[in-house]
Order: structure tokens, then C-alpha cells, then sequence
């Protein structure tokens, strides 16, 4: 076996904290050290193997660690991984694991690791992130998930209490990636056994991360607090880290001038002014995210979606440039393709819509739905379903305009996000707002989402698609194989990809620590510190 280090910080990881922080020269620590940021929505779940959003990722990311952690740019460093090997073929992984306990004083093993990703592949817990394991290319996750072998079969095992072993069906290029996300987090068998769904829930929480569960009062706010069992406790300077939840993301920006919170998204359209008048407090960074509006194409959805020309019409004429430059104003860019502009190798294809003029679009757009026998006098009518959330709202409603004169008539429907994923995964809805955001720096993050077998709302299904990602798991050059992969989105139209996201937020200036240059946004609340005033 080789062995490898994911960077040259694990050099000395045995010797110094994965990332110690160190306020700067002149900066004095606040006496209270806190950071209350925004959550739009309730915490879905605290489950590393149930969540499914964003949010509930960065509550997660606090309670719990996994085999590897990202630095400030998106880098895979140690978190309980020490160091790994990987066999000469590509196929067998074995980490060291750091001496760490539980938040109840027991010590995280091995195995600790070897139930989660078992219990996240099993059936009946029912995980949306299951396929992740099998994007992973973890032995044996495809036949455990679809319920053809049991559990334990998993390519992943303990050899002792400090050595994890996982197997892969195939050499992934990408694997170390895929290993900072919560899905891949230990979760404690006996406490999980003891109390069931409620193993989550405030006082029955253990984790191994550097803050443990205060409070949950769902849809109102989460309250964390410093860790004292972490491995790395004495280097972690925040001691509370609190979500507060509001709905209106305009309520919630007067909450932050108020000094209620000390980061919040900066709402549509509000970004010029703010920057200019808050310089130091204004950001717009790069975000691994694409915003879509889904078509359902599968036994639920509308006849008229079926129809690859009507796609093909919303898609041409929807007014990305209108929507990035007039409407969000924050830096975000127009998507015309899934996979998102920023990610690490990833070339888009050439030509396409991106290149015609707006007018040539409409021309174009006009022709199709009158070869399928729609226009002002037959409309196509549809609904349009999106969470709760202004910027949903005023961009439903300006594609709602974008389609209306070529005979597109556009219901609104606005539901609260428990209501719209949970519509999304039955597929009960027909056209629906949707934003993925990368799992991992690379593009099948993005890509697998519409493989037949993937998250894929929709129901899309293409053969060439699905083998062309099967082929770049091993493939040397993958950049040719996820342009075409983009191609056929392009042709099929399962979705109209709408814009990349920017990261565009007010954060309070005594607040230090949080990452500018991670494409995933990734924060770690131990990385965080407050200055005084």
C-alpha cells in the first residue's frame, strides 16, 4: 500500500490542531463569545443520515465530524482521519483515526463509522442520501440499497478500534472528497438504538464535533454550545453558535441592522446599495449552487411536460440576463448549464442558447410551441411550485412574465419547505423551483443528480446520459464525457437552469473567521472567533 496524505497540513496533524485559530495582531476577543446567523427554514433533521439541505449540513457539521474537514479554500484536511492509505489498484482505503470521544465522554471508534454508513444504506432508513454512498462507489451500496444484500456487506470495516477500511467498486479520483460531507459522519450506535427517532432530539444528542445540541426549538432557533469532550476543545474559541429562523428574508436583514444577527443573506436586489454603503460588511463570493426550475416528466406530471419542445420553449425563453442584472443583482451568474461555472475543471460546452440573441431565443421558442400546437390562443398552462422565500417569489414571478405572452399561463403556488421536498420526492408538483448545491468540489456532484437512478425530482431518463457519468468514474479524461453529460441536458430539457449563485451576505465585521475563498461556503463554528467593538 501507498500512503497518502490528503494535504501537506495532515504532514502535522499529529503534532498541532487541524486549523488552531489565531486572532490577528491588535484584534482583542470579545468577552462573550457568540455567533447568531440566519436559517430561512426549520432544521429538517439532525440526522447525518436523513438530512438533505444546506442548512440543516451546517447545524450538522458543528455536532459532528467525519473522516476529513475542509480548510478555508475547500482543501480536504484531517478531522478524525489522521492519515490514510490506498492500494496500489484504487480500490482499498484504510484511515488511522485520531484518539476522540463522544460528547458523553465515549470514545469514537471504527465501527462508529462502519454503522452510520451501513444504517444510512439500509432500507428502512428510508435516507434521500443513500445514493450518495453509491456515488461514493462504496462496495456493495448499489445491491444494499435497492434491497438485494444485507447491510453488513458494505465495503466498509473495522480492523480495530483506530483502523477504518473501506472498499470501492471502482478507483474514484474524487473519494477523498466526497469524505468532509454529512452523510459520511459517525453517528453513536447505543444512544441511537436507545432512543430511536428521538436520538436528536436536545438532551439525547451525542456527537463528536466541536459544539453539542443546547436547544431546538423548531422553525424558531437552534442554540449550539462549545464541545468540552472535542479532540481539539482548547483551541475552539466561539463557545455559542445560535440559528435563528425568519422566514422573510427582508424581516431578517432589518434583524441584523438591528445587531439581532451577525450574518444574514442580503436580499434581491439590495446588493449594490448595501455594498456602497457598507463596505466591510457587504460580501459576493462565488457559491457552489445552480437554481433551477424542475420539470416533472414522470407518471405524475403533466402531458404537456412530455413534450420535449415545450421544455425546450420555457427553457429558450426565460430571461437569465434579467434575472441576474435586474432582479438579484448580487453577482450571481446565468446558468445554461447544471453544473456550476466555479467547479474545479469542469468546461462547459460550446454554442447552444447561451450564444443566440434574446430576440433569436423567442423566435425559436414561439416555433416550438406552435409545431406542438400551443400559443396565446391553446396556452399551455402549468403551476409552478417554490418554497417560502421573497427571492423564489419575485423570480417566480418574472419567469411567470418571461413565459406569459408565448401562450405559457403560470399558476403560482408557494408552500413551506417541509411541504415543497416532500412534494418534490413523491413527485407532486409540476414545474418546481430547485437549487442543488455541490457535495464535493467536482462535476458529478452536479451531474449525478440527473442520472436515472439519481436525486432526479423529475423522472428524467436518458441511457446515454447515465452511461456517459458511468464511464467517467474511471475515465482519465472526464472533461469530454461531462460536456456531452451537459449536451443532452441541453437538448432534453429535464429542467431550466436559471442561474449560478454568489454567496451575497451582510456579516458583522466582529465576526472573524468565516471562509471567502470555499466554493461550498463550507464554516466550521471552531474556526470562528468574535473581536470587542
Amino acid at each position: 500500500m501507498t500512503k497518502l496524505f490528503a494535504t501537506t497540513a495532515l504532514l502535522t496533524a499529529l503534532a498541532l490542531p487541524a486549523f488552531a485559530v489565531q486572532p490577528a495582531e491588535g484584534e482583542t476577543l470579545a468577552e462573550t463569545q457568540t455567533y447568531t446567523y440566519w436559517l430561512l427554514d426549520a432544521i429538517k433533521s439532525l440526522d447525518p443520515a436523513l438530512n438533505t439541505d444546506v442548512e440543516g449540513s451546517d447545524v450538522q457539521r458543528n455536532l459532528y465530524e467525519g473522516l476529513m474537514i475542509e480548510d478555508a479554500q475547500g482543501a480536504m484536511i484531517p478531522g478524525m482521519a489522521l492519515s490514510h492509505e490506498v492500494s496500489e489498484d484504487g480500490l482499498t482505503y484504510t484511515f488511522t483515526l485520531r484518539d476522540a470521544n463522544w460528547s458523553n465522554g465515549e470514545p469514537v471508534t471504527a465501527d462508529d463509522f462502519v454503522y452510520a454508513w451501513q444504517r444510512v444504506v439500509t432500507p428502512e432508513t428510508a435516507s434521500e442520501y443513500a445514493w450518495y454512498l453509491e456515488l461514493m462507489n462504496v462496495a456493495n451500496a448499489t445491491a444494499i440499497v435497492a434491497g438485494e444484500m444485507a447491510p453488513d456487506q458494505l465495503g466498509v470495516a473495522a480492523l480495530d478500534d483506530k483502523t477504518l477500511q473501506v472498499t470501492l467498486t471502482t478507483p474514484t479520483p474524487y473519494f477523498i472528497k466526497t469524505l468532509s460531507h454529512t452523510t459520511t459522519y459517525p453517528v453513536p450506535r447505543a444512544v441511537v438504538e436507545e432512543h430511536g427517532d428521538a436520538w436528536t432530539q436536545p438532551g439525547n444528542l451525542v456527537g463528536n464535533g466541536a459544539f453539542t445540541l443546547a436547544s431546538h426549538n423548531l422553525g424558531v432557533e437552534i442554540v449550539l454550545q462549545k464541545n468540552p469532550e472535542y479532540w481539539d476543545a482548547e483551541n475552539v474559541v466561539m463557545e455559542t453558535v445560535r440559528g435563528v429562523t425568519v422566514n422573510d428574508n427582508n424581516v431578517a436583514l432589518t434583524r441584523y441592522q438591528a445587531g439581532e444577527l451577525d450574518r444574514v443573506q442580503i436580499p434581491a436586489g439590495q446588493y449594490p446599495r448595501l455594498s456602497e454603503q457598507y463596505p466591510d460588511q457587504a460580501i459576493s463570493v462565488p457559491n457552489g449552487c445552480s437554481y433551477a426550475y424542475v420539470f416533472n416528466v414522470g407518471e405524475n406530471g403533466p402531458e404537456v411536460l412530455k413534450d420535449q419542445r415545450v421544455r425546450e420553449a420555457m427553457a429558450l425563453s426565460l430571461n437569465r440576463e434579467i434575472i441576474v442584472d435586474q432582479v438579484l443583482q448580487g453577482g450571481q451568474r446565468p446558468a445554461y448549464t447544471w453544473t456550476h461555472w466555479a467547479i474545479e475543471g469542469f468546461a462547459a460546452p460550446e454554442g447552444g442558447m447561451e450564444d443566440m440573441p434574446m430576440e433569436d431565443r423567442l423566435a425559436r421558442a414561439t416555433e416550438l410551441l406552435a409545431e406542438a400546437s400551443y400559443g396565446p390562443d391553446n396556452p399551455v398552462r402549468l403551476q409552478l411550485q417554490y418554497n417560502t422565500d421573497d427571492n423564489h417569489r419575485l423570480l417566480a414571478i418574472a419567469a411567470q412574465q418571461f413565459w406569459r405572452p408565448l401562450g405559457i399561463e403560470i399558476e403560482l403556488n408557494n408552500v413551506e419547505w417541509a411541504v415543497h421536498t416532500d412534494r418534490l420526492q413523491s413527485g407532486d408538483f409540476e414545474v418546481a423551483r430547485y437549487a442543488w448545491c455541490a457535495d464535493y468540489n467536482e462535476a458529478t456532484t452536479f451531474l449525478d443528480w440527473f442520472r436515472t437512478d439519481g436525486y432526479n425530482s423529475g423522472k428524467w431518463s436518458n441511457e446515454e446520459y447515465d452511461a456517459l457519468l458511468e464511464e467517467a468514474r474511471t475515465a482519465e479524461d472526464t472533461a469530454p464525457l461531462y460536456q456531452r453529460a451537459e449536451e443532452i441536458l441541453a437538448e432534453e430539457v429535464p429542467a431550466a437552469f436559471v442561474y449560478h449563485y454568489a454567496k451575497v451576505d451582510m456579516i458583522n465585521p466582529a465576526i472573524k473567521g468565516l471562509p471567502t475563498e470555499n466554493l461550498r461556503n463550507t464554516w466550521y463554528g471552531k474556526d470562528l472567533y468574535r473581536t470587542a467593538e
